[in-house]
């Protein structure tokens, strides 16, 4: 949707993700803002300025989960709202950027209105900025809101390294964001985001009001096989870890066509290949592989042919290959008060909503285990995420924080 007219708030809040976008902006009109970078610390500085300059007090936790604080009610619990500002390598703009940004706001907006009276609130307000939501320089990802939530501690956290042999502790500290954030009681946490795919856009809908969650598994593969020479080295004393992991990765590739019916999605990334000489047949590759669907049983099937498949490589092959679970989640549902309200918000505002699941994970796949938890959507063009193409529409973006402004308004009176 194109052409609407905005308000004065909305045409503010367009101006301010512009200049979010601006920073870390790739010559293709992305971001390269990865976790703990020195563009997420601009951008970590950016939204902290911001915050206290609209009344926020602007506390940093242990793992670098960023919190901007609006006490409106003392000594009651918060709603908690935000996403994600760290990227991809080469990404899109909007990926959790759209969302932390909107929740600013929409904050900003609720408690305007409680402060002249016009609610009464019966909660405090919270945006919060997780810490490496993405995993693309620290695995696994949703880190920050793993540590707050107590699905990961503090410590095996720190200790995870980027390709370089950085410590999560060390780069935090690198960037000054390891604080001291008090304990924050929640009683409720809203979140809004790219669909990242194309539901929402094929059945013409503004806004996605997620139900549950795909379940996944994740793995770290390693291949161990020989290293030799790619010319004189006979081809039946080869034992070839390229060739073994192309064979796993064409593997759940096929899969992915056989339960497609669950439906099945897979994926093999991130390859790291040893010693990666044009002239060395490879002894090590290591990947990522993930399995990701709304049955549980077809994500069990997936697993036993996936195990099946390597043993047949490792047999015919004489490499060796490990299937390491490093995280998985189970399919899961939102709360369905959460759902009901948000699809009454957009009813109240005349905007066109669809129940969904969501495919990706998101820091909401956390907090919702902990407090009763709304996610929203808005549409991608195209589906297109993890891109520098990526794009969602200024009037869908304004559409979803008129939404998010709806239900922290409704959460925040109780």
């Amino acid at each position: 949707m194109t052409g609407e007219r905005h308000r004065p708030a909305d045409s503010a809040f367009l101006r301010d993700f512009a200049y979010l976008s601006s920073i870390g902006a790739t010559p293709s009109g992305g971001v390269d803002r990865e976790a703990a970078t020195l563009p997420d610390a601009m951008q970590r500085a950016w939204l902290g300025g911001w915050l206290t300059s609209h009344g926020f007090d602007v506390r940093v936790d242990a793992i670098g989960n960023q919190f901007g604080l609006l006490e409106l009610v003392p000594g009651a619990p918060y709603i908690l709202t935000g996403s994600h500002l760290d990227s991809q390598p080469t990404a899109g703009r909007f990926d959790g950027a759209y969302g932390v940004a909107a929740s600013a706001h929409a904050a900003h907006a609720v408690a305007r209105r409680a402060r002249e009276g016009r609610i009464t609130p019966r909660h405090n307000l919270a945006v919060v900025n997780w810490f490496n939501e993405e995993g693309s320089r620290f695995a696994p990802s949703m880190m920050g809101s793993s540590v707050f939530t107590g699905k990961l501690s503090l410590e095996s956290a720190y200790d995870v390294e980027d390709g370089r042999g950085v410590s999560v502790r060390e780069a935090l500290k690198r960037i000054g964001a390891i604080g001291s954030a008090p304990e924050l009681p929640l009683a409720g946490y809203a979140e809004i985001h790219i669909e990242q795919g194309r539901e929402l856009e094929d059945g013409a809908a503004r806004i996605g009001v997620v139900t549950g969650t795909w379940g996944a598994r994740k793995f770290l593969v390693i291949v161990d096989g020989e290293q030799a020479h790619t010319g004189p080295t006979a081809m039946a004393d080869r034992r070839d870890a390229l060739l073994g992991a192309s064979l796993l990765v064409v593997r759940a590739r096929e899969l992915a066509d056989e339960l497609a019916h669950a439906p099945l999605h897979t994926a093999v990334s991130k390859l790291d290949v040893r010693p990666n000489s044009p002239v060395v047949v490879a002894r090590r590759v290591v990947c990522n592989l993930d399995l990701r669907s709304p049955d549980p049983e077809a994500l069990e099937t997936a697993e036993r042919l996936l195990r099946e498949a390597a043993a047949d490589i490792e047999r015919t092959h004489g490499v060796s290959v490990r299937l390491d679970r490093t995280h998985h989640w189970d399919r899961n549902d939102y709360s369905a008060d959460g759902v009901t309200l948000a699809e009454g918000v957009c009813a109240d505002l005349g905007l066109a909503s669809r129940r969904v699941l969501t495919v990706a994970g998101h820091d909401s796949t956390n907090v919702k285990d902990i407090t009763p938890t709304v996610m929203l959507f808005v549409p991608s063009e195209d589906g297109i995420s993890h891109n520098e193409r990526e794009f969602t529409a200024d009037d869908d973006m304004v559409a979803g924080l008129s939404v998010l402004t709806g239900v922290l308004e409704r959460l925040c009176v109780g």
